[in-house]
Formats: structure tokens, sequence, C-alpha cells
């Protein structure tokens, strides 16, 4: 009686209650003669369609609703459009300004412009921009702890040089270029400084955020070019933004002489910032600095600082982005500390409220406007007036300090990056009345032209430089070179144990690869990312006594990275961890992963050879490792780790004639183990082969008492703990993966490895 005691009270309490409640309706419907006899009389009339149809009709064209629906198509553009750029070779934020100028009049309005008039009413743009604002005040507070003050410091030298060099000539360039634009140009009532001052700002920006992320994508982190870039891009951004500041005050201002009081204000908010602000943030980072002691009232504090901050910035009239930035820059010079609050803003800013910023820009963009020859020749000419005073700038100023010709055309290359920053500039030039709307347009295809060009300047500057390889890099690639590629490092740490085992012996090099998605690493915590992910490999390989090389890279498509690593590296062997199907284990994952690979043409091309099905069967591996097996152009070991510990056994399902070449790695494994061989002729093909038997007896020869010969009604799950691994190749895996019993087996770690 005991255990139905909380089901009968469940019963009794809701059933009770809900009676309660009827009772209480019915006593009070005759209270509604007086109040709603008219309402009701009308919601009684028309048929359910029209009730459904007026019902739906209002909540679908509610500005809310208008608003969510505005955010879901802006997101889901975006993130589509960033995916295929990436594919080429480009930066996101590339595809992030081409889907704002597809969502606005330029593509979409003009081919469907009833579902862009309700999807982007007038009357709801405001708030769109509204939302756009907060991301861009976010984005700028990031933005600015990015920065590290410590890199200026210690290289401000040749940076600065660099730096100012590519700002004041793109800067008198595009002066120079307003003075034959401002007659036909320049909107009415904006006298020639404010349009100059403008068109000079506008061309002389670099882009730090899109900078940063190439250089990481392209693993120059660490490298002379990178370095230096990274420092000039910031040391750019500093000085452009308080350049901007004091253009946007003489423009408010209305004159030169005017926005004197205004620059003094803003020197004054500057002060108070550098001088009172940063001394108490500084103090509260060396006592809150980790997640444990970060309490909500902290958190609120530096909220308040940025908020603060933004709102006196446009008070004063130097737009509220330069106050974020601001904010961000005086933030607590403590890593731990920077990387808490990056984390907690990043994500909201980048995936959920940048976009609308792009899709606002777009709006706003209306490439229709250049509908005659002559508009797109001065459209030409901003173009590669901007290039050479950026690229041109750069490049000039980096030999000038040393640089040789190679790494000054590649800073210059970087350097010419404009991107979102660019995009900011023009917002607020748009905003104030500077540009107009063609202008407009005409520098937001600038920025996509010069940012779009940084990737193929490069691969191309890297194709014709041509590096002799030295005597140490021939000996290595005589070497088995095995590469191992983890996400987690607790899984990179088990890898490199399976590795030391298919080492062979101690000749053999081995690399561990991490790559992190290029969304989820700044330029600020890349270092400490790196540190923490290779911290288990490298302490692995140190109680191996093993030669590890560790490669840490940031990329748009981390899987295309990884194979690109392992094809173009002349490695031996790839080794990766199995990972786990998406679309296992669910009716509704299936359902997705059927309809994703009937969209992938390597996966119809595969299923039509009979390497693959379509159909997802209850798989261990994901379709990342799929990828590299069916496209790798060296051999491919996937690791599917069942809490493995020491090798004491190893077990080798023979299927086909061509899985002599697990012998291979078996005879490496005993090299380096006191491990024995169980070789299971699952096909009964062994007893007819010559060449099996002669290999099993070399192997005999070489490691007596090390190797078993059994059939498969002679094997014994239990035989195999967790100190075992099975071998296979991957027609081997798929055979047994049909049958379930030594694939399901908890305790058996398994090596599938492809030829």
């Amino acid at each position: 009686m005991t255990k139905y005691r909380s089901v009968l009270f469940y019963v009794i309490v809701i059933g009770g209650f809900l009676a309660l409640m009827y009772w209480i309706v019915q006593v009070g419907k005759p209270l509604e003669i007086t109040k709603v006899h008219t309402v009701a009389n009308e919601a009684g009339s028309g048929s359910i369609t029209d009730m459904l149809k007026d019902a739906f009709g209002h909540n679908v064209t509610h500005p809310f609703a208008i608003l969510l629906l505005q955010i879901i198509t802006i997101i889901i553009t975006a993130r589509t459009f960033g995916f295929l750029f990436n594919k080429i070779g480009q930066p996101t934020v590339i595809g992030e300004v081409v889907a704002g100028i597809f969502l606005g009049p330029s593509i979409l309005g003009m081919w469907f412009p009833e579902y862009s008039s309700f999807l982007f009413p007038k009357a709801s743009l405001s708030n769109l921009q509204f939302l756009s604002q907060v991301g861009l005040l976010l984005f700028m507070f990031v933005i600015g702890m990015e920065l590290d003050l410590k890199v200026l410091k210690t290289k401000a030298k040749d940076a600065i040089v660099i730096s100012h060099a590519s700002i004041i000539v793109p800067y008198a360039l595009g002066m120079a270029a307003s003075y034959f634009l401002y007659l036909e140009f320049a909107p009415d009532n904006i006298n020639f400084l404010s349009f100059s001052l403008f068109m000079g700002i506008a061309m002389s920006i670099t882009a730090f955020p899109v900078l940063a992320r190439i250089i990481q994508e392209r693993g120059m982190t660490k490298t002379k070019v990178g370095t230096i870039s990274i420092t000039c891009a910031a040391a750019d951004d500093i000085t452009a933004w308080c350049i901007l500041a004091a253009v946007i005050a003489i423009v408010k201002a209305g004159s030169f002489y005017s926005s004197l009081f205004t620059i003094a204000m803003a020197a004054v908010y500057v002060l108070v910032m550098l001088k009172i602000i940063k001394p108490f943030l500084v103090k509260l980072g060396q006592v809150y600095s980790n997640k444990e002691t970060l309490s909500l009232n902290v958190v609120a504090v530096i909220f308040g600082v940025f908020l603060i901050s933004s709102y006196t910035s446009e008070v004063i009239g130097i737009h509220a982005l330069f106050g974020a930035f601001l904010a961000g820059v005086i933030m607590p010079p403590k890593f731990s500390f920077r990387r808490i609050i990056i984390e907690k803003v990043e994500y909201v800013a980048l995936v959920l409220l940048l976009p609308l910023f792009f899709a606002f820009s777009g709006l706003r963009t209306q490439i229709g406007l250049l509908n005659d020859s002559h508009s797109w020749i001065i459209c030409c000419i901003i173009i590669v007036i901007a290039v050479i005073g950026k690229f041109g700038g750069s490049m000039l100023a980096a030999r000038f300090v040393g640089q040789t010709w190679k790494d000054s055309i590649a800073i210059g290359a970087l350097m010419n990056t404009r991107g979102l920053m660019e995009l900011i500039v023009l917002n607020i030039g748009y905003d104030l009345g500077v540009l107009t709307p063609t202008v407009f347009a005409m520098m937001v295809i600038m920025a996509l032209v010069t940012t779009f060009m940084t990737g193929p300047a490069l691969d191309l500057l890297n194709r014709y430089s041509k590096n002799e390889e030295s005597e140490k890099t021939k000996i290595l690639k005589q070497r088995f070179r095995i590469l191992i590629s983890f996400a987690n490092p607790q899984s990179g740490k088990k890898m490199v144990r399976i590795a030391s085992l298919l080492s062979g012996n101690s000749n053999a090099r081995i690399t561990a690869l991490h790559i992190t998605p290029s969304a989820d690493i700044n330029k600020f915590n890349a270092a400490e990312y790196e540190r923490e992910s290779f911290k288990p490999v490298k302490s692995e390989a140190l109680r191996l006594g093993l030669d590890i090389e560790t490669v840490y890279k940031a990329s748009n498509d981390v899987s295309e990275e990884i194979l690109s690593s392992a094809n173009n590296g002349e490695y031996n062997l790839m080794l990766v961890g199995a990972g786990q199907s998406l679309f296992q284990g669910s009716f509704l994952g299936r359902l997705i992963g059927l309809t994703a690979n009937a969209l992938n043409p390597e996966k119809l091309i595969n299923t039509f050879a009979g390497k693959d099905t379509l159909i997802e069967s209850e798989t261990i591996i994901d379709e990342r490792v799929k990828a590299f097996i069916f496209q790798s152009s060296i051999p491919v070991g996937v690791f599917v780790d069942r809490e493995f510990t020491e090798l004491h056994k190893i077990m080798i399902p023979v299927f086909t004639i061509s899985d002599i070449f697990l012998l291979f790695y078996a005879k490496k494994i005993l090299k380096n183990s006191d491990a024995k061989v169980v070789i299971v002729d699952y096909s009964g093909i062994i007893g007819s082969n010559s060449e099996f038997k002669e290999e099993i007896t070399n192997i005999e020869i070489y490691s007596p008492n090390s190797i078993a010969l059994i059939t498969r009604k002679d094997i014994k799950p239990e035989a195999f703990p967790s100190s075992s691994m099975m071998i296979l190749s991957f027609d081997g895996w798929k055979a047994l993966e049909r049958e379930g019993a030594l694939i399901d087996n908890e305790k058996l770690s398994i090596l599938l490895i492809r030829p």
C-alpha cells in the first residue's frame, strides 16, 4: 500500500483542484451577461477557417513575431553563406556580409519583392537596427579585450611604423579621391571636410578580428609575418578608432573649431577611464580571476563599466562603439579573467546579434544604384585606390623597416583586409548622413573585394616562394611518420600510446595535430588553448620517451584541414578517434542522416560504388571519420577507446586475402610490447594461402610464442578483457558491424585501419 501513496495523493490533489476550477468557471459564467454579450456574439460568427485565418494572420504580422522571423532567417542565411564561403577558403565574415546583401534590396528585394516587404517592413527596421547596435557594442567590447597591449609594447617600434604608414597613405589617397567625388556623390548640406575625412578613414581601416582569424587558420600565429601583422593590426585598430572618434566629433559639430570642445571632453573621458577606472578594474581582476570567485555582482560591475562607457562616449558625441572598445581595452589584463568574460559575451554577440548587423547593412546596400558604366568605373577606381594605399603603404613600410620582399608583400596583403570593421565605419557614415546610398554601396563592394583578395594573394605568394629542403627534413621524411589528430586532450593522450605501439622503433616520428574551429577561438586565448590542449599529450610522450611534434591550428573547416594536413604532410599513417555518429540512436536522427546523405554527392557516389549505404546503421564511427576513410590518400587508423589501459592481447580477424596488411602493423606492435597476437581465420582462407602462412611464420621467427591462429568458432569474448585490442580492416569492420557480437564488446578497444 505504501508504494501507491504518492500516486493516490497525486490523483486526489490534481483531480480535486481541477474539479474546483471547473466549478468556479461554471459559477462565474452568469457574470458575463452584462459584460461580454456583444463580444460573445461576434466571436461565434464566421467559419472555423475564417477564425483561424484571422487569428494566425494577426499573430504572424505582429511586430514581435516579425522580429523573431527576421532573426531566424538572418541567422540561418548568415551561417549558410558563411559555410559556403569557408569551403572556398574565405573568412566567415565575407559570407555573412554577402548574406546581408542577399537579404537586402539588391537580390531578395529585386526578385521576391512581396516576400521582402513582408519579412522586412519599413516599420520593423528600427527594431532590427537597435538589436544590431547592441551586438556591435558587445563585439567591440570583446575586440578591446582581445588586444594584447603587452605585445604592442615589446614590438612597438616596427609595428607603429608599418601601422601608421598603412593608415596615413590610404587616408591621404582617400581624401584626394574625395576631391573628385564630392560634387557628384556627396550628400547635400555636407561640407567637404566631413566628406573627405570619412572617405579617408573608410580607406584606411584594417579588420583586426578577420586578420587574426586568417592568421590562425593558416597556422601563421608563431611566424614572424603573423606576429608582426597581428601587432600592426592591433596598433592600427587603436589608432583608427581614435581618429574615427575625432572625425565623428568634427562631423557632428559641423566644423573643426566647434569640434574642439567635443574632442576635449573625449580626452577627459579617456583619461578618467585610464587613470581611475582601469586601476580599480586591475585590482578587481587580481581578486576575482576564476569562475569560482567571479560572482554575479562582479559580472554586473564589468557590464556596468561597459554600458556606462558606451553611454558616455555616445553623449559626448564620439559614438557608443568607441566607449565599448575602450571599456574592453581597460579590462583587467589577467588572462583567466578576460577569458571568462569573453566566453560569456562572444557567442551571443557573434552568433545571435552580429548577423543582424550584416543583414541591416545589406538592407542599406543597393547595388542596383550602380546602374551605368560610369558608376562601376568609379567603384573600380575606389577599389584600386584602397588597395594601392593600404596594400602598398603597408608593404613599403615593412620593407623599409627591414623585412624581406616576400614578408613585406604578405604583411601588405594581410593589412589590406577590411571586413567587418569597414562596415562599421561605413554604417556610422551613413547614419551621420555623410555617405549617400550610392557611395555606401561602392564602399561595401570595396570592403568585400579587398577582404576576399587576402587569401588568394597569400596563396599566390606561397606558390611562387620556393624553400629548399634541409638535410634534416629529408631525414625526417625517411622515418615512419604518424599523424595523430585529436579533439579531446585526454583522447589525444591515449592515441599517443597507440602511436607509440605502432611506431615500431625509435626512428619513427609522431606529430600531434589539434585544430580548433575558428569560431571558438580568438587571438587573446589562442596560446592558452594550445597549451592546455597539448599538456596531456606532451606528458604522455615524455613518459614513453617519444619524439613528438605538436601542430596547432584554427580553421573554418576542421575536417578539411585535417585531411589537407594528412594528404600534404608525407605521413605513413593518420590516427584519429572514432567519435560517435550524430545520426545514431533515434528515429529523427536517422531521418536527418538519410536526408543529409541523399544531398551529399560523395555519399551518393560511394553508395553506387558499393562502398557505403545511404541508410545509417547503428555505427560506432561518425560521419567526419568516414570522410577521412574515403578521402585520405594515406592509411587511416580509427581508434575506438573502450577503457584501454595497457596492451596484453591483440585480436586480428581476417576476412579476405587483402587483410594481410594488418600483419605489418601487428609486427610493429610486437616490437614495442609483450602483447600476444591472436589471428582469427574468419573466412577460412589462411590455410589455403601460402603468402599468409609465410608471413605468420616470419612473425613466429621474429617473436616466438607471440602469435596464435584460431578459427571463428574458437572465439571466446570473455578472453579479451580491457587490456585487449582488435585490429581489423575497413571491410572487416563492416562485416562485423552487421553481426554486432564483437563490435558490441564493451571491454574490447578497436583499431580500424584502412590501408
